[in-house]
């Protein structure tokens, strides 16, 4: 495993994103009493069943580190150990910053609570995964389940999170997971706004060089393309059409380099809902 000067700027943005979801966990997370997704949620969930039933005032940092025991052995096993690496610095330094920090209240409104804190998460993990990290639990599982199993792993996400909800309301009341519901919500819509890499957008290319087309988008991100004859009704001729699927994150460069190699190329982007079969995911270091 070897180091690079990237990994400063890397290094740098997980110690900002871990302070930023301390904050925004003892600011409004705590205030609101809401349960975030994953791990967590599950963390928040044991640390208050055990205050509330057993009188224990438990570490919020020693219970996720351990909630994150197994999905941080799957990262190191299967994912990547640099890429794992980093998650577990997040995991705990931002454990130990909700530990350490004092807690303050901004508002009292919990529908504000649970929109602007959701907005602060999801800001939060993205800016762990632009740098190639995550901030733990349920990311590690999606990832491992998606690049390297090729299955879908939103419904499975979606039960883990079903279940914190569901034992969060029988033990503290229903309005307190219903609103832990809009604040996983807009963490997540946040989130799809600001990391597009788990995204894919087809482009339709209309050029007269198919080849150099496809040779650049190669280049860029490492993905295939299709070549297909065409016929033109305006001017009543032939045309070849580049047609290829790409990572969302990578639809800007992807299209610089296109009007790079040929200016009066013709390009249609549009965000794919669904692809099935073989699809290039750079691998995590």
């Amino acid at each position: 495993m070897k180091f690079e000067k990237k990994d400063i700027k890397r290094l740098v943005v997980v110690i900002l994103a871990s302070l930023i979801m301390a904050v925004n966990i003892r600011t409004f997370v705590r205030a609101g009493d809401l349960f975030p997704g994953g791990a967590t949620g599950l963390t928040l969930l044991i640390q208050r069943g055990f205050g509330k039933y057993l009188g224990i005032a438990l570490p919020y940092s020693l219970i996720n580190i351990l909630a994150n025991a197994g999905p941080v052995y799957i990262g190191f096993r299967y994912i990547g150990k640099k890429f794992t690496l980093f998650s577990l610095l997040m995991i705990v330094l931002s454990g130990l910053f909700v530990d350490w920090l004092p807690a303050v209240t901004i508002t009292y409104d919990t529908l504000l609570i649970s929109i602007f804190g959701g907005m602060i998460n999801g800001f939060a993990i993205s800016m762990c995964l632009s740098v190639n990290a995550t901030s733990g639990g349920t990311d590690f599982i999606a990832i491992y389940l998606s690049q390297k199993r090729g299955m879908d792993s939103f419904n499975i996400i979606l039960g883990l999170n079903a279940l914190i909800l569901t034992a969060a309301g029988l033990m503290f009341g229903w309005d307190k997971a219903l609103y832990s519901i809009i604040f996983q919500y807009t963490s997540t819509q946040v989130l799809h706004l600001l990391y597009r890499s788990y995204q894919q957008q087809t482009l339709f290319i209309v050029t007269n060089e198919p080849d150099k087309i496809c040779h650049v988008i190669y280049n860029v991100c490492r993905h295939g393309a299709t070549v297909m004859d065409a016929h033109g009704s305006y001017h009543s001729e032939n045309r070849p059409v580049v047609y290829s699927v790409i990572s969302g994150a990578d639809e800007k460069k992807v299209i610089a380099a296109i009007r790079n190699a040929d200016p009066s190329a013709f390009i249609n982007s549009i965000h794919t809902s669904e692809i099935r079969g073989n699809f290039y995911l750079q691998p995590k270091d």
